[in-house]
């Protein structure tokens, strides 16, 4: 096999691994230990494609060796290669952290991320836009599956409302993108991206036909104003789905708008106004959004709106220092952003969801959780010495270098609104003294005399064991997942309090103390296996940041690649 053909494997290998995995299910120890095998083994292989292109050469290879322009290409660039890397590594943190949470303990939760891993992978490396679609819903599905079966409890009307919101709108964009594959393939015969270079700039049939694709990227990338469902949706999934998604689903569409303006349009400059203007917008309303809300997850949910709006705005400034500053923001934004959400999704396995003013004093309680958020946020806020703070002067000399004073005066002002809702939370639960937990609040099945107690209802494999391994024993042993599925709201004494203080040994309760059988003494409960996948997300934004140098220079690159096409053209097309 030439390393050209090795291109494959990435879609390959976790395709057909997630078939066998479905295979033996009930080996949760052994479906565990080959998803991290699968996943480190990438991320391994995409941090080596980096220096293949690093001279900004192309690699390509013909599936199956039809000849180019009627095969399937999957071609590597540094975009590419990049994005590969970056998106391996937000999926191997987010398993990391739903094995901590008891999200990976779910039934067919292993080989659905590596379906979703497969789709992603084929999405960008795919040279055709027909199979772009195609991974796409490789991606989609599985992830529909995600949203259902990490969904903790019985589900209520508001979530069940979220979930159907999600789906109907990917369902509706992908509709949206396949009419409009279909009328570039009846215009110009081909849906081969290097044989549509430049098709759309000079054929306004073209050129329309590949709007309406842009306009269904736009709306999974949840672009302003079809913005709405991703506020509403993602606050409403599991705090492991929520940040993988944060980190795969909308960037695929941002990296694919990007590509398809540079290649199909040749970053014709008669629509570049367009970008500007919706972009801009996408920044302000997003962070305005924010403002109105009170749940740290929605916070974050709008400002991931608006952060798609500065990320945007590099292919709106189409032009070597735009590219490279709106690459560079990508790549900073997937991980500060999964980073934010693993942070406040620890707490919310711990603690259970809350709004801004119900729990506080965690930065003396949760240390680790509090450096991660506060990092996280400080570099999302565009301060030094994060990435962030690269990321965004890199973009406002872009806008200003373009003659965007608008632009860049929108990016200043919505930084500062960024930072103060950022604080926002840092206030509402970090800081302040440290307040005891109605235990009649703790999340369903979470023993309140317990530090390390799971916080997930049905924490136990397919084979009845604990997410540790340690078999359950006695009444424990004959409890059902209704029962440690019921409400702890209901009385003191329901089902699953009894299941958990059943299986409590002595030693563990003379450690935790007798509590108050309502009030919880305040104390550290986020374990460092909740808190490590955040935690190293905010390290790498911190390198990122001292480091930015390496990044820059590796985003020109691929920012290069973008503003003249030529040497991929000539890849794909031999």
């Amino acid at each position: 096999m030439t390393l050209e053909s090795a291109l494959t494997l990435f879609v390959a290998v976790p395709l057909l691994t997630a078939g066998v995995l479905v295979a033996v299910a009930s080996r949760t120890r052994l479906i565990l230990t080959v998803l991290f095998a699968v996943l480190g083994t990438q991320l391994a292989a995409a941090v080596a494609t980096v220096p293949w292109v690093s001279d900004g050469s192309v690699v390509v290879h013909q599936v199956a060796l039809w000849a180019p322009g009627v095969s399937i290409p999957f071609v590597l660039d540094m975009f590419s290669a990049l994005m590969l890397t970056v998106t391996s590594l937000l999926t191997l943190t987010c398993a990391a952290f739903a094995v901590a949470a008891g999200e990976a303990y779910k039934r067919f939760y292993p080989p659905l991320v590596l379906l979703v891993t497969a789709g992603v992978n084929g999405a960008l490396l795919t040279g055709d836009l027909f199979n772009f679609f195609v991974f796409v819903e490789v991606m989609l599905l599985p992830s529909y599956g995600l949203m259902m079966i990490t969904r903790s409890g019985r589900a209520s009307v508001v979530g069940v409302a979220a979930s159907r919101l999600y789906i109907s709108v990917n369902l509706l964009a992908s509709t949206i993108l396949l009419i409009g594959v279909a009328l570039i393939y009846g215009v110009t015969g081909t849906v081969n991206i290097a044989q549509l270079h430049g098709a759309a700039s000079e054929d306004t049939a073209v050129a329309v036909a590949t709007a309406l694709v842009l306009f269904a990227l736009a709306i999974k990338a949840a672009v302003v104003p079809v913005h709405g469902w991703l506020a509403r949706a993602y606050p409403k999934m599991s705090p492991a789905v929520t940040a993988m998604f944060s980190g795969l689903h909308t960037k695929i569409a941002i990296y694919a708008i990007y590509r398809i303006y540079a290649v199909i349009f040749d970053g014709d400059s008669r629509y570049l106004w367009v970008g500007v203007v919706v972009f801009s917008a996408t920044m302000l309303i997003g962070v305005l959004g924010a403002v109105g809300e009170a749940a740290p997850r929605s916070i974050l949910a709008f400002h991931m709106v608006s952060q798609i709006g500065y990320i945007l705005l590099g292919v709106a400034l189409f032009g070597p220092i735009g590219l490279t500053a709106g690459i560079f923001y990508l790549l900073h934004h997937m991980i500060v952003k999964a980073a934010l959400f693993l942070a406040i999704g620890a707490i919310e396995v711990r603690y259970g969801p809350r709004r801004l003013g119900q729990l506080s004093g965690l930065a003396k309680t949760e240390p680790l959780v509090a450096v991660a958020f506060f990092a996280s946020a400080m570099s999302l806020a565009g301060i030094p010495p994060f990435s962030g703070f690269v990321a965004k002067l890199s973009l406002i000399i872009a806008a200003l270098d373009a003659g965007q004073i608008a632009a860049a005066a929108v990016a200043v002002v919505v930084s500062i609104l960024t930072l103060l809702s950022m604080l926002k939370i840092w206030t509402g639960i970090f800081l302040g003294e440290p307040t005891p937990t109605d235990s009649r609040t703790l999340p369903e099945g979470l023993d309140p005399a317990h530090s390390e107690a799971t916080g997930i209802p049905d924490g136990r494999d397919v084979d009845g064991r604990h997410r540790d391994g340690v078999e359950i024993t006695g009444a424990a042993a004959g409890a059902t997942p209704t029962d440690t599925m019921a409400p702890a709201s209901t009385t003191a004494s329901t089902t699953a309090t009894d299941t958990v203080t059943e299986t409590a040994t002595v030693a563990d309760t003379a450690e935790a103390g007798s509590p108050d059988p309502d009030m919880v003494p305040p104390g550290r409960r986020i374990g460092l296996a909740l808190a490590a996948p955040a935690l190293a997300l905010s390290v790498v934004t911190l390198a990122l940041g001292l480091g930015g140098q390496l990044l820059l220079e590796l985003s020109g690159t691929a920012a290069a690649n973008l503003y003249d096409p030529t040497t991929y053209i000539q890849a794909v097309l031999g």
